[in-house]
């Protein structure tokens, strides 16, 4: 039984919608109830993958809005209320109740919520005589956005600023540590299983690990637990493994272009909540949704962006071939007269070509759809010369380096500023060492392009920090001050690790190579350190228990804290296809950035540590 994120969660918003009521085997609930939906702008978000229009009006319900908009009141109608549990939602629950807005509240938080909100809740809607108008209040861990069966993203922003911001302390840290371990709980919850949990030592990653694995204990405790279903011993062989890592783990993959379709829709058109605008044909903006149910984009998001339009072209002359054929054998044969026998047969044709058009039409919108999206991408592929800084990033990847005067090239030709500056961050990261003139001459390439190089010279600060504490490194992270201290060292030593990881021959990710030494669980120099951390099983004091622990695993859960990206996804997703069996991963990360967003990150920090000229800010590609 393979794990399906994006069918729970929709399962799991489509029983709320019938106000959490079991559903019959057409997927409504038995009596038929008109509903109003109220949401929150995080649970729009949650919604919008998930759930179409003709989706609410299927399930009753007849009108949405957000929570902070002035609404009229609707009498004899119940409603359903998603929103996530703060104080500014709890407040305007109660104005609703007080106000008599609905004939009955069926509250639905998106996370557990907090005993003192719940307590504001019911004293404010006694005071107001309202509490009769409360039906329900269900917490419905949920606090996540489901891209793809295999994609999800907790939308936590800023996390990598947060988490490496030299300024934070304990409590901010803990915060965010905290939210991070919530939303996983949230998934794992949907899901209804509780993974072994392996992460690196030190860092981001072992300290959401040990919050999230103290979280799921106390809640097994417990008798009616969320992962009930999933008890007993069978179960327990076949449980996925979650592997936690952090950005710094791999920073260039959240920096380099890459060339394959879904990666550069994402990067360069800007895909959000699975829609994007691009400039139409005829002029205007078109609006176009890519997810699951979209064949194309499921079939050929991998691929390299030339293979795509071969691919077009392709479909585009099978859906001629199969119109003209529907025309030949619709249209009767030039000249011939009509026998009787022969007006049965072309009727039958007629009655198939009839059938056959909705899903010719299809096909064709399909077609357009991307024929549109891959002009608008080979214009600005054209303009910023796209394939050349992919191709050129892949070999300094692999050479570990790039030739002076090319790279000085790259620097002062095509491109935005943004895409420049990428580059250059690449050419640091890759470099065994930093050579003092190379350096000095891209920071003077970039001042002539007027690029801010705040992000240039904080990777360059860590990259500098590493040597320095090298030595500092192999000494004991115990808390969270020490961790925070030797930060940029330890960040900086997982980058490095990253980029040896990126020389072998093949040119896998170091996180899919990773991932896969994990669910294979054979003996192996690369991950043999890493937590093992089980919530079932008794506590152990060293963090490495049993050995039937270690896999080997058919499903894996991935996630990277501090921002994920289309092209680890693509990287996991062909991993567990090339598998015998095939095997399952989903990932997940904080939230899902283009590289000009992570590299924003990146100049922040630069920025709060003082370091680059302050040039203009590098221009918005779009």
């Amino acid at each position: 039984m393979a794990l399906n994120l994006r069918q729970k969660q929709t399962e799991c918003i489509i029983r709320m919608l019938n106000l959490n009521q079991p559903l019959n085997a057409t997927g409504t609930a038995n009596e038929e109830a008109y509903k109003i939906l109220i949401y929150d702008k995080f649970c729009q978000n949650i919604l919008s993958p998930l759930i179409h229009v003709k989706d609410l009006r299927k399930h009753g319900v007849t009108l949405y809005f957000l929570i902070d908009k002035d609404r009229k009141p609707v009498h004899d109608v119940p409603a359903v209320y998603f929103v996530q549990p703060s104080q500014v939602n709890v407040q305007r629950i109660v104005a609703d109740a007080s106000q008599s807005l609905y004939d009955s509240f069926h509250l639905n938080f998106s996370s557990s919520i907090p005993r003192p909100l719940l307590e504001d809740l019911a004293s404010g809607t006694l005071h107001s005589e309202s509490i009769d108008k409360i039906s329900k209040v269900h917490d419905q861990y949920l606090e996540f956005v489901t891209l793809e069966n295999n994609l999800f993203s907790l939308a936590q922003k800023s996390c990598y600023v947060q988490l490496n911001d030299p300024s934070a302390g304990d409590r901010e840290i803990e915060e965010i540590v905290e939210k991070v371990a919530s939303g996983l709980f949230c998934v794992l919850a949907t899901l209804a299983v509780v993974p072994v949990i392996r992460c690196p030592r030190g860092g981001p990653a072992e300290m959401v690990a040990a919050v999230l694995d103290q979280k799921l204990r106390d809640h097994l405790l417990s008798k009616n637990n969320l992962f009930t279903e999933g008890g007993g011993f069978a179960s327990s062989f076949q449980r996925p493994v979650l592997c936690l890592f952090d950005r710094n783990f791999e920073l260039s993959v959240g920096i380099q272009h890459d060339f394959r379709y879904r990666p550069l829709v994402h990067d360069v058109l800007g895909l959000r909540l699975n829609r994007l605008s691009v400039q139409g044909e005829k002029g205007g903006m078109r609006s176009y949704e890519l997810d699951s149910s979209d064949p194309f984009w499921v079939a050929n998001g991998s691929l390299e962006f030339p293979e795509v339009a071969v691919e077009i072209e392709t479909q585009l002359n099978k859906y001629k071939k199969d119109v003209d054929e529907v025309n030949r054998r619709t249209g009767g044969t030039d000249g011939a007269e009509f026998e009787g026998t022969d007006l049965i047969g072309n009727t039958k044709h007629l009655m198939n070509a009839v059938n056959s058009l909705p899903e010719l039409t299809e096909r064709k919108q399909v077609i357009d759809k991307h024929t549109n999206i891959a002009t608008v991408l080979l214009g600005e592929i054209k303009e910023r010369s796209l394939d050349s800084y992919a191709k050129k990033e892949d070999d300094m990847m692999v050479r570990g380096g790039i030739d002076r005067n090319e790279l000085l090239g790259v620097l002062r030709g095509k491109g935005t500023k943004m895409d420049k500056l990428r580059f250059a961050i690449i050419y640091l990261i890759c470099s065994e060492s930093i050579n003092q003139s190379e350096v000095e001459a891209i920071e003077a390439a970039l001042r002539e392009s007027e690029v801010d190089n705040c992000a240039f010279q904080y990777v360059k600060k860590m990259k500098s920090l590493n040597v320095s504490l090298a030595s500092a490194n192999s000494a004991s992270r115990s808390n969270i001050v020490d961790w925070a201290e030797k930060l940029y060292g330890q960040s900086i030593s997982a980058v490095t690790a990253g980029v040896k990881n990126l020389l072998s021959g093949d040119r896998q990710l170091a996180l899919t190579r990773t991932v896969e030494a994990l669910m294979e669980g054979k003996p192996n120099p690369e991950v043999d350190s890493y937590l093992v951390l089980d919530p079932r099983a008794p506590k152990s004091g060293s963090g490495t228990s049993s050995s039937h622990l270690k896999g080997p695993f058919k499903e894996a859960i991935v996630f990277m804290i501090g921002g994920g990206n289309y092209m680890e996804y693509g990287s996991l997703q062909e991993f567990a296809q090339r598998q015998q069996p095939v095997k399952h991963v989903i990932y997940g990360t904080t939230e899902i950035l283009t590289g000009m967003e992570f590299v924003e990150q990146l100049t922040v920090l630069g920025q709060k540590m003082g370091l680059g000229g302050s040039v203009a800010p590098p221009a918005p590609t779009h």
